[in-house]
């Protein structure tokens, strides 16, 4: 029996589907700068939210504490991030993101446009119009992703 309940799941359950396929694909794209999937996810995280703490980080990006210390190191060396004491607590050292790790991002994003793009050629004008129209609440949907 097909209830409203039963469409409802099912839509819900072929979107996940949906955005899992999608979301393998933006992750496995080429790019012409090769980091690895962790640290492309703090760069993006620090673009949203720089400053943060270490303790931060190792939270949002489900690593540990050794491994973001480590990680925010290298970026450190190759001039991704700075590493700065917070001015309210001199203890506590901040991680903020640099112009060049803004630019990793930026380009990541810029060829992620690229390919996709390309892979949009493929669909019909109504696919593509059908896509534009639902950006609006895909955002909103982040957005409560987000605040949950």
């Amino acid at each position: 029996m097909n209830t409203k309940s039963d469409s409802h799941n099912y839509n819900a359950a072929d979107f996940a589907l949906v955005l899992e396929d999608l979301t393998r694909i933006m992750i496995r794209l080429p790019s012409i700068q090769k980091y690895s999937f962790t640290t492309l996810s703090v760069l993006h995280t620090l673009t949203l939210k720089s400053p943060m703490r270490l303790t931060e980080l190792t939270a949002t990006e489900q690593v540990t504490q050794s491994g973001i210390t480590q990680l925010v190191t290298r970026l450190e060396r190759d001039g991704l991030v700075e590493r700065r004491s917070d001015p309210k607590d001199g203890r506590v050292v901040q991680v903020h993101i640099t112009d060049a790790g803004r630019e990793v991002i930026d380009s990541r994003r810029n060829d992620r446009i690229v390919q996709l793009s390309s892979f949009m050629e493929g669909l019909t004008p109504e696919e593509r119009q059908a896509i534009s129209s639902a950006i609006p609440a895909m955002r909103r949907l982040a957005r409560l992703g987000k605040e949950s």
